[in-house]
């Protein structure tokens, strides 16, 4: 099982494709220490979250814990809190941590709503990687404004030798955006179809099954069905800063509160169930990597045919995707 866990919904950033920074929660009302020793152990990733979770004055705490119940454990941040993230990887240099930059300096500062941030972001990742942290990477959510950025933010990571992670804008409530869309759709593709003749040449594994996942996101992106099966609430669980397990941050469908029950009352629960069977006739076909990611990792053997086939041609094939 894997877990997606938000834990503020405060941010210091202002994206243009994401309005948690309008929607604060009240760190009287988040979850706490106490919350998040009730989660399983035994997690095969967790996913610490916000808002940015570099807001918490706690955090050092919450990854003590949830340290305890993962084996392995990935904290998403702006990036912006250098000091604050560098003590942090000191303290836990098993951790991993992503830094979302949206693009070169200009189009990050403006995507972000941060001034200086890609600034802040690169000096980040360049402090733990001298540090010797071995799970860091950046990542880039691809809209219209952004795309043409795609490719150089990728070679940037492979110079400075980090992961490079992909994502699409998306609506859901959890972004409290309903109008993100895509008006370009020709160039966006094309610009993630450069990615993944890259990422299917590299030597490395791990690039071929991340060129898969960028071919699902031009699925997406394109209006289709998702590729592979949504297992969200029964392989992977959503909570949000006020303790609300969901399937997912895609679905306003909670199965129980942690703070009120166990987390096996939850999962367990008649609730959970209704839930499950509403993921199975859901229509959105997000592609995010919580969910996709999972679906991935489940259906290795079918993906690894894609690989092998698309390895060995000159040029990639779409058609089922386009």
């Amino acid at each position: 099982m894997e877990a997606l866990i938000c834990v503020t919904y405060r941010c210091n950033a202002k994206c243009h494709m994401c309005n948690i920074w309008k929607y604060p929660t009240d760190r009287r009302k988040e979850i706490t220490i106490q919350d998040l020793k009730k989660l399983p152990e035994g997690l095969a990733f967790a996913n610490i979250t916000g808002g940015e979770p570099f807001l918490r004055d706690d955090i050092e705490d919450i990854i003590k814990v949830v340290l305890t119940k993962t084996k392995r454990l990935v904290i998403s941040t702006n990036g912006y809190y250098t000091e604050k993230i560098v003590k942090l990887a000191k303290k836990y240099p098993q951790i991993g941590v992503r830094v979302s930059i949206e693009g070169l300096p200009a189009a990050n500062d403006e995507l972000r709503g941060l001034k200086d941030g890609f600034d802040h972001g690169i000096r980040t990742l360049i402090e733990l990687h001298e540090l010797g942290l071995k799970d860091i990477g950046f990542g880039i959510t691809v809209s219209d404004r952004n795309a043409k950025d795609l490719m150089e933010l990728y070679h940037l990571a492979k110079w400075l030798g980090l992961e490079f992670a992909t994502a699409a804008i998306h609506n859901t409530y959890y972004f409290h955006k309903m109008d993100n869309k895509f008006t370009q759709r020709k160039m966006v593709t094309d610009e993630f179809k450069k990615l993944i003749k890259e990422l299917l040449k590299s030597k490395k594994p791990k690039d071929w099954f991340r060129a898969y996942f960028n071919y699902g996101l031009i699925n997406y992106i394109n209006g289709k069905p998702r590729l592979l099966p949504c297992e969200m609430g029964t392989d992977v669980f959503f909570m949000d800063p006020y303790g609300e397990v969901y399937p997912c941050n895609g679905m306003n469908w909670s199965m129980g509160n942690i703070k009120k029950q166990s987390f096996d009352e939850i999962w367990n629960s008649e609730k959970a169930n209704e839930v499950r069977n509403k993921v199975k006739s859901c229509s959105k076909h997000c592609w995010m990597v919580g969910s996709a990611s999972p679906a991935i990792k489940k259906q290795k053997v079918m993906v690894a045919k894609w690989i092998a086939k698309n390895r060995l041609r000159k040029e990639v094939d779409y058609s089922c995707v386009e």
